[in-house]
Formats: structure tokens, sequence, C-alpha cells
């Protein structure tokens, strides 16, 4: 990989959405270490917008500014 393509700045809309992603799954791994019951289709929409969602968001605030 060149020097190019890792983010330049805290500000890059791509280096934002990874930082966000990783946090929204770290919550998950918590949240699943609570419960004690398999996940439901519910449970499996919930998780997928509970990551991407809040990046989408945080790529978007990103690229505006």
């Amino acid at each position: 990989m060149s020097g190019s393509e890792f983010p330049s700045s805290w500000s890059d809309p791509r280096y934002v959405a990874a930082i966000v992603s990783v946090i929204a799954t770290g919550a998950l791994y918590f949240y699943a270490g609570l419960t004690q019951s398999g996940l439901t289709i519910q449970e499996i929409t919930l998780v997928i917008f509970t990551i991407l969602l809040p990046t989408s968001i945080a790529y978007e605030i990103a690229r505006r500014l």
C-alpha cells in the first residue's frame, strides 16, 4: 500500500467512518455480552442498522466539514 491510500487527517471521511464503525461494533459486542438470548431476525436487522447508520452519518458529517 502506498502512503496516499492512508487518511491524511483526522477529518478524512473514510477515517471517521472507520472509527465510528469500530466503536459501533464494540458496542454491539458489549450488548451481546450482557444478553443471554440468541439472535432473531429483528435483532439481526438492529445489528446491521446499529453499525451502518452511525457510520453513514459520521461519513456524511466528515465529508461536509
